[in-house]
């Protein structure tokens, strides 16, 4: 059925007006002033502002971890990100070292089939570098369309690779046009660390914080970064948490390398005395990196703020309280590392960011939804509110007041890591291609609605800046 937006302020990364959108065939056919199309729906946006739907870049999924699995599925986490105003995520594809890609993959695919509310796409998780992969990412490319690759340089016997695993893994990425993205923390030296506090039995959940100082996350971003310049490729840090880290980014990319920066909400409005509560209430807040010192949070504004970090990602990736988090009651090592961030990720950033203002409006969509995109081979069909685009949109309240909590929020977990933060604004409706997925703030999607999206190749000639006039 056509729609028309009607009466709302259109955002987009580059621009701010009146106007409305046609809607038709999931698509977005005109924008403009007193559009009219016979029997076409008219949405309301009185009031309200108009976003391109959210694009969450770092999303965990029905990911087992620390001998347990995400509370969240490919459900319950979409649905909740679809309330927090995303309409596509990009999930993690774990792999297992001795086994082709396509096994992992599949493994993904049958996770999410049937469940996703929204769009969704994959990156690959890549821990060993040798003939049978090289020949196998090719075809990655081709015929899945996963374009992104992940190399983790931490959890040492779990996920981490050597310097030749990612060395190469640049190298490859940049004959077959893949982005690669890092986990930046030294891993070696943090399990010394990790050893040398259990052996003197500090056990309580700030030792996560400490036994993985940001020194570690500033050494691993400079080491990736000057990987990337070494190989003349791209590269992509993901969770920055620290100022050691910004000033890796900040300097590579003064150098001309091609590196870009993620930053996540928990790091702007969180610090590391949240590891610090009693009665365990510290293992909540156990991710990595690990929360930093409170002023590191001037920083990461200031980086968001000035261009030196490009995105904001959730790193979604929750676990209970109850029955996961206290598996490391008596050894912060075996607390499951994530926190349920994917439902408010747009509304932390909307309302400490733009209502304070520390970025603006159309640095909010950029940072929310249209760098995302670029870097992802996903624009111009997402991430932008302009003719030919999926109709991917949020009718946002940007006066609302409320209060973040587990009692109100739609993830399956059974805490909110940002319980009590009072915000402003809020997503009224939300469509994907077109259809409402929430509706007046009631969830009217469907189960298996959302489609898989493969993507483009990465290009660094894609990423236009924001003033750049589209065209599609």
């Amino acid at each position: 059925m056509k729609k028309i937006v009607k009466n709302g302020t259109i955002v987009t990364a580059a621009d701010t007006f009146q106007g409305e959108i046609l809607i038709e065939g999931g698509k977005i056919t005109q924008v403009g002033t007193n559009l009219n199309a016979i029997g076409a729906e008219i949405i309301d946006a009185k009031g309200c502002l108009v976003f391109p739907g959210g694009i969450d870049p770092h999303t965990h999924l029905d990911m087992p971890f620390g001998g347990t699995v995400t509370k969240d599925d490919f459900e319950t986490g979409t649905v909740a990100a679809a309330f927090g105003g995303t309409t596509t995520i990009i999930d993690f594809c774990l792999t297992n070292k001795g086994e082709p890609l396509k096994n992992a993959i599949q493994t993904w695919h049958e996770k999410s089939r049937d469940k996703a509310v929204i769009d969704y796409g994959f990156h690959l998780m890549i821990s060993e570098i040798n003939q049978d992969v090289l020949n196998e990412l090719p075809q990655v490319i081709a015929e899945e369309g996963i374009t992104s690759f992940k190399v983790f340089m931490a959890y040492k016997h779990v996920f981490q690779a050597d310097d030749e695993t990612l060395f190469r893994t640049l190298v490859t990425a940049k004959d077959l046009g893949a982005l690669v993205m890092v986990h930046a923390e030294n891993g070696d030296v943090i399990d010394y660390l990790t050893k040398k506090a259990l052996a003197e039995g500090n056990t309580a959940p700030i030792y996560h914080a400490l036994t993985r100082p940001a020194e570690l996350e500033g050494e691993a971003t400079g080491r990736a970064a000057r990987f990337a310049g070494l190989a003349g490729s791209q590269l992509y840090v993901v969770h920055v948490s620290c100022a050691e880290a910004v000033k890796q980014i900040a300097e590579a990319r003064s150098k001309g390398f091609d590196v870009w920066g993620e930053t996540c909400p928990q790091y702007l409005v969180l610090d590391q005395s949240y590891l610090e509560k009693p009665n365990f209430e510290g293992a909540k807040y156990v991710w990595s990196p690990p929360l930093r010192e409170k002023w590191n949070q001037d920083v990461l504004w200031n980086a968001l703020k000035s261009g030196q970090l490009q995105t904001l990602g959730s790193d979604q990736c929750s676990f209970d309280f109850n029955g996961q988090k206290d598996l490391g009651r008596d050894d912060f090592t075996k607390i499951p590392n994530g926190g349920p961030i994917i439902e408010d990720r747009l509304s932390i950033l909307f309302s400490e960011g733009v209502k304070k203002g520390r970025i603006s409006l159309n640095q909010f969509v950029d940072l929310t939804s249209t760098r995302a995109a670029k870097l992802f081979g996903l624009f111009p069909k997402k991430g932008t509110i302009a003719v030919g685009t999926d109709a991917d949109l949020v009718i946002f309240d940007p006066n609302v007041e409320r209060v973040l909590s587990a009692e109100t929020h739609h993830m399956a977990v059974d805490y909110n890591a940002f319980e009590g933060l009072k915000v402003t604004g809020e997503p009224v409706s939300v469509l994907v291609r077109g259809e409402y997925v929430v509706r007046d703030k009631q969830f009217v999607g469907k189960p298996g609605s959302g489609q898989y999206l493969k993507r483009a190749k990465y290009s660094r000639n894609t990423q236009i800046s924001q003033n750049e006039t589209l065209s599609i």
